[in-house]
């Protein structure tokens, strides 16, 4: 009976929802889980977000269908535009947690991920990266991935929320 492999995402959660925002539609955050358990075998799903008090309802609904939410404090420019980059704690904890998990899925369309992936698939850790989508997606995270890369995009029909129509 062959093993179950453990694998791991890492969620660039600001890329993400920025994105399907861009894209004009809304990710069902709980069917992407599923999807991500079914289709790449995550066993945890780390979610990496700026701390906005505002949001506990869509932290809660985050963490009640199983993902793990690393925050990071916010700031805020004169301008009031919100800042709360992710990138070095997602590249740290997937350097913290290399020995816990045999693949890794990096969630993301930056360029700033390009070393981390470079990284794990050199020592056979990346399963794949999973971009929003391949028209903004960053030509180095193309090339770092060399091919173990997909495209949320392409998963409209069976990711995208649809709110319920109430008679």
């Amino acid at each position: 009976m062959k093993k179950s492999q453990v694998n791991y995402a890492f969620i660039d959660g600001n890329n993400l929802h920025l994105t399907m925002r861009y894209l004009g539609w809304d990710l069902d955050y709980k069917r992407f889980r599923v999807y991500l358990s079914e289709h790449y075998g995550v066993s945890k799903a780390y979610y990496f977000i700026g701390y906005v008090p505002e949001n506990t309802g869509l932290y809660n609904f985050l963490q009640d269908v199983d993902y793990k939410l690393v925050f990071k404090p916010i700031l805020k420019t004169p301008e009031g535009k919100i800042k709360g980059n992710c990138d070095a704690e997602l590249i740290l904890q997937a350097m913290i947690d290399l020995d816990k998990y045999e693949k890794a899925i990096i969630v993301s369309s930056d360029g700033d991920y390009y070393c981390l992936v470079n990284y794990l698939l050199g020592i056979n850790k990346l399963k794949c990266v999973l971009a929003p989508c391949e028209k903004g997606c960053s030509h180095l995270l193309i090339k770092a991935a060399k091919g173990e890369i997909a495209y949320i995009d392409n998963l409209k029909q069976k990711l995208e929320y649809i709110k319920k129509r109430t008679p």
